[in-house]
């Protein structure tokens, strides 16, 4: 794969990505659902920008998750420039544009999404709201809306630790750039052996 069409695969991602996040942000109010199948809804909610809604404490943990995501990034790109120019798999330049499609687009919300957008607090935002925004640049939240619980139920008092409680499958609640690291991540595991050859001793 050409550098070129790891791009348009990139753009492809960030496009998608944020139209789904932008449109969700200036039309539905934070908690807002709507069910779409009764396995799968489209739900509204915000998070500081890691995995499964975890934070770093303290007033300059997110500012530093943000420079972080930043060096991440970078890191990635170059992953990707030197892949192509080694002219590695088409699995695997491939899977690091998802990665970086991904993760970049994830930090645009992060960036400046405070900046652009007021709160969703029992409102739909506004974009450039006369008031401004809701948080200074790099300390925005990440868009999720997409919910998928599989099953929701009590789960039978037979189940070891969670018997007789409330269980909800799957749980978290992602977005477009999740959905584009965790497709290459299990492409990478599938087909490790293609992107990552043993060298004949």
């Amino acid at each position: 794969m050409t550098l070129k069409k790891a791009s348009l695969l990139i753009l492809l991602v960030l496009i998608v990505d944020q139209w789904s996040k932008i449109y969700i942000k200036t039309h539905f109010e934070l908690g807002e659902s709507t069910e779409i199948l009764s396995w799968f809804k489209i739900h509204f909610v915000e998070n500081n920008g890691m995995a499964w809604g975890m934070e770093i404490p303290g007033s300059y943990g997110k500012l530093f998750l943000s420079l972080f995501r930043f060096g991440a990034i970078s890191a990635i790109g170059y992953w990707l420039w030197d892949s192509v120019r080694k002219k590695a798999s088409n699995i695997l330049i491939t899977c690091i544009a998802l990665i970086f499609a991904g993760a970049l687009g994830n930090q645009l919300d992060s960036t400046f999404y405070g900046l652009f957008f007021n709160h969703s607090n029992n409102q739909v935002a506004s974009f450039m709201a006369e008031n401004g925004g809701y948080a200074p640049i790099f300390y925005g939240k990440v868009v999720d809306m997409f919910y998928f619980p599989l099953y929701q139920g009590v789960l039978p008092n037979w189940v070891p630790l969670r018997g007789g409680t409330y269980f909800t499958f799957f749980d978290p609640v992602f977005n477009v750039a999740d959905s584009a690291i965790s497709i290459a991540v299990m492409l990478l595991i599938v087909f490790n052996k293609t992107v990552f050859p043993k060298e004949n001793s």
